[in-house]
């Protein structure tokens, strides 16, 4: 499935029918690639705690699989977990519970004042530019998301995601790019311009984090599974 057959599947509220057994078979496809010694698709540690496996990637459009999973260690984070896309997110939960809190951010009083990082991606390598401006922030709405349900967020919206009722749970993203918009994040004022590589997951904590979250969508839809 692409990202319009899957937008689709969302919209006409299809989606729990039809998505975990898609994302069941991509996760089958790229363990049967790692069994016969192929090249699988790269399973990368997102630096916001989740495995990120590219499923498309066609001009503006783009999905991906988020796997949060104790499988596999954080990437080390060197700026803070609230930022904003520069795309419009659509995400489908496979299983689990999401919680997003959208956060009011200003340069008006109250709080410590964090900066603002402008992130430059390009093949793997995240360039965060650090701006300068100081700002404050605060929660505000939160909104809880779980197994079948489907979320939006829209490009510009400083946010945290968190996972709830435990450390699993995995989502169809999709991205869709809004023009003028731009990747932000923040974090501390001392913290000058840098750059951060992207890793791949280990081999062998790969193998065991699809497992599980295959062995996870299984039980979430009732459908069989290896």
């Amino acid at each position: 499935m692409k990202y319009e057959e899957i937008r689709g599947a969302i919209d006409a509220g299809t989606a729990a029918r039809t998505l975990p057994t898609w994302a069941g078979n991509v996760l089958d496809g790229v363990l049967d690639n790692v069994a016969a010694g192929r090249s699988p698709v790269p399973a990368v540690r997102h630096p916001l705690g989740f495995l990120c496996l590219p499923v498309e990637r066609s001009g503006d459009f783009g999905v991906c699989l988020h796997i949060w999973t104790p499988e596999v260690r954080p990437a080390p984070s060197t700026t803070s977990p609230v930022h904003c896309h520069s795309w419009d997110l659509l995400s489908f939960v496979l299983y689990g519970t999401v919680r997003n809190v959208r956060m009011d951010v200003g340069e008006g009083s109250g709080g410590a004042a964090q900066q603002v990082f402008e992130v430059i991606s390009q093949d793997g390598l995240d360039e965060l530019r650090a701006t300068g401006r100081a700002v404050r922030c605060s929660p505000g709405l939160s909104s809880t998301h779980r197994t079948g349900e489907s979320y939006t967020l829209p490009a510009g919206v400083f946010h945290s995601t968190l996972i709830e009722e435990g450390m699993d749970a995995a989502t169809v993203a999709l991205g869709r790019q809004s023009p003028g918009g731009g990747d932000l994040s923040l974090g501390p004022m001392d913290v000058p311009t840098h750059q951060v590589r992207r890793s791949r997951s280990d081999h062998a904590d790969t193998v065991r984090a699809l497992r599980r979250s295959a062995r996870r969508i299984a039980a979430a839809h009732c459908s069989p599974r290896r």
